[in-house]
């Protein structure tokens, strides 16, 4: 389109918020979410590796690189204050349970009023089906809190909840966790092709 000498072109009028959660959405609907159907119980406990980090029953021991257990119930999260090097491979529950609480529940709760969500105090799931449920809690409730939010309110500093990064814009949080489920999410897609071969 020309444009006369002196005036400005024009801006297409961009709906940010809907682009912004579409570009998670269509992941988790077209590619990622798909990827988990059939996830069974042995499966999603499997250990890829020694010396792997899973979910354990309490009372169960951990690799000697896990110094902690996190959690609250019968099933608990191997842990360490510092990360191991290199650092360790991890189940499909252990990444599963970091996306459902670290990467979704505690920003859905921190930022859109969702359910109290930490490593320390969660209900970690011993089946594939519990964490499954979990999951799609968990991604509903940071969708609905995206689609709520206008490109004014995609300005606003996060706050302390994401200490040290306060003072980025929340557009800044929406692109993370978008880059972190997508990312996650292939790891497990992965786990999944190396059990479908394993032994193969």
């Amino acid at each position: 389109m020309a444009v006369a000498m002196g005036t400005a072109p024009e801006t297409p009028d961009l709906d940010i918020v809907s682009r912004l959660h579409e570009q998670l959405d269509w992941h988790w609907h077209a590619a990622a979410r798909p990827r988990l159907d059939g996830l069974t119980d042995e499966e999603y406990l499997w250990e890829p590796t020694p010396g792997a980090w899973s979910l354990r029953r309490a009372g169960e021991s951990s690799p000697g690189s896990a110094t902690l257990r996190l959690g609250q119930g019968d099933w608990q999260a191997d842990y360490a204050s510092a990360e191991p090097v290199p650092p360790p491979v991890t189940t499909i529950a252990w990444r599963l349970a970091h996306v459902i609480v670290g990467v979704l529940g505690q920003r859905a709760h921190s930022h859109f009023g969702g359910p109290p969500a930490s490593y320390g105090t969660w209900a970690y799931a011993g089946t594939a089906q519990e964490a499954l449920a979990q999951l799609d809690s968990a991604y509903a409730a940071w969708s609905a809190g995206v689609r709520g939010l206008t490109p004014q309110t995609l300005l606003h500093p996060v706050g302390p909840a994401e200490s040290p990064w306060a003072e980025s814009p929340m557009i800044d949080l929406v692109l993370h966790i978008n880059r972190e489920c997508i990312h996650h999410l292939a790891e497990v897609a992965l786990l999944r092709d190396l059990w479908a071969h394993r032994g193969g």
